[in-house]
């Protein structure tokens, strides 16, 4: 199937409840914050991956479909899949002198590996297949209003060794955020989709994840999470009609309920609105949620 013929950008809303929807590791696992505003953040990393995730679940074992950064994968094993199909032999963090060679290793990895031929890879390593650039990227997401983490002691009935029988309970602390709405922006390169054969049916897969990543995905550590809103912007032309900035400029997120300066408690507590008059010509908008 031919790549995507246009370029897309999209505004991706989601909120989580008394959850925790991207711990920091450096930081206890707790909540991750911009420090100056105290918004809450989650990693572009952390998106990709329930993306990944949800990609593994819909399509299993289906052909070109398998994902190339997956948990406990050793990526020198998965570069050398390349080699084997091709019948080429490895040399040590070389790529094969031939281009044609060469080429063919980067177009098999992106063939066959949903992420690579999506959000793109270094595979430069001791098995080198290449490098690729993702016609698909998101930059991090930030929450609408600062958010408060709390720490919650939680009691376990059971001890883990013998020693501790005498022991009523052990005790434990879970990091949450009692609510927080967030946005992220997303960029989609039908240029960059030319060189990867990132195609139709993938941009619809995309969709798809990012509307229900969150559903197989439930967690005690997470909370309440849900897709809330998925704004897709769609330009006429492969290179763009207009700035991403103008159009994600379109979309205002406000408060409708609620005392002002109060915490927000709900989805319902805002208003999503998308200024679609005042888009530049060749640019098309689709709430796909």
């Amino acid at each position: 199937m031919s790549a995507i013929a246009n370029r897309y950008e999209f505004v991706l809303l989601f909120d989580v409840t008394n959850g925790n929807p991207n711990g920091d590791p450096d930081a206890g696992n707790l909540p991750r914050l911009d420090p100056e505003t105290n918004q809450g953040l989650v990693t572009d990393v952390c998106l990709k991956r329930k993306i990944r995730n949800y990609v593994a679940l819909e399509k299993d074992v289906d052909a070109g479909y398998a994902i190339y950064m997956q948990e406990k994968s050793v990526l020198n094993n998965q570069h050398k899949k390349a080699y084997d199909a091709l019948d080429i032999k490895p040399e040590p963090k070389k790529l094969p002198k031939e281009v044609e060679k060469a080429r063919a290793l980067t177009e098999w990895m992106c063939r066959n590996f949903f992420d690579v031929r999506t959000f793109g890879a270094v595979m430069t390593t001791e098995v080198n297949s290449g490098q690729v650039r993702g016609p698909v990227q998101m930059a991090f997401a930030s929450s609408i209003d600062p958010v408060v983490p709390m720490e919650v002691s939680i009691t376990r009935m059971a001890v883990t060794n013998e020693r501790d029988l005498e022991k009523e309970r052990t005790m434990g602390r879970k990091h949450i955020i009692p609510y927080g709405l967030y946005r992220a922006h997303g960029y989609i390169s039908a240029k960059l989709a030319e060189r990867t054969g990132f195609s139709e049916d993938d941009l619809e897969l995309l969709w798809r994840a990012l509307i229900n990543m969150f559903e197989h995905d439930r967690s005690a550590a997470r909370g309440e999470m849900s897709t809330r809103k998925l704004i897709v912007f769609k330009h006429d032309h492969p290179m763009g009609n207009a700035p991403a900035h103008v159009l994600f400029d379109s979309v205002k997120v406000e408060r409708v309920e609620g005392e002002e300066d109060t915490p927000a408690r709900h989805y319902s507590d805002y208003r999503v609105s998308v200024d679609a008059e005042a888009l530049p010509a060749g640019v098309s908008v689709d709430e796909k949620l």
